[in-house]
């Protein structure tokens, strides 16, 4: 009789989980391909997301940041989001340039990753370029949706074209 009970709560629980509920707002991830392609038709900020795949930092930033639902939703309606693996082995051709893979040491790094961080290559790195596809600023470590918010709210909202990011923080009243 108990096993038949265990059984039953077994079986609700998991009909219960099969159920399609609402999904938490998420950033919808572009190939850079594929954000340069969008912003040929509409211009656009692009934030691009620099990783690697044994980059553990990367993947807590997915997993505590990227996942914000406030933080996912302003980036997707003020950026295109790109997830760039910096050490993918197909090339890209942007502005003219083909930018490839170069082997070094174990692994290599991709010439985009490279021309991205300006040669400073961390992971992860945050890259932010305006619409004219000019690099703003490429931000090196993990961030916190904390540290993320006031950083999105300045360069999405232009802010950074007039005031000194120090000088936007001490005003910054969150909002997202």
């Amino acid at each position: 009789m108990r096993a038949l009970k265990y059984l039953f709560v077994f079986a609700l629980l998991l009909g219960l989980s099969s159920f399609d509920l609402p999904k938490e707002q998420e950033v919808k991830w572009l190939t850079f391909e594929e954000a340069i392609a969008l912003h040929e038709k509409e211009p656009k900020k692009l934030l691009i997301d620099l990783y690697t795949d044994w980059c553990g930092w990367c993947k807590v930033m997915d997993r505590n940041t990227y996942s914000q639902e406030d933080i996912a939703t302003y980036i997707n309606e003020n950026f295109y989001p790109v997830k760039f693996n910096a050490e993918q082995k197909e090339s890209v051709e942007f502005r003219g340039h083909t930018f490839n893979f170069v082997a070094q040491g174990r692994r290599g790094v991709h010439e985009l990753a490279a021309a991205l961080t300006r040669n400073k290559l961390s992971y992860p790195t945050t890259v932010f370029m305006d619409e004219e596809l000019r690099i703003i600023q490429p931000i090196a470590g993990y961030l916190k949706p904390e540290q993320m918010e006031p950083i999105l709210l300045f360069i999405g909202g232009d802010h950074f074209k007039t005031i000194a990011f120090e000088d936007f923080k001490k005003n910054h009243k969150s909002s997202l």
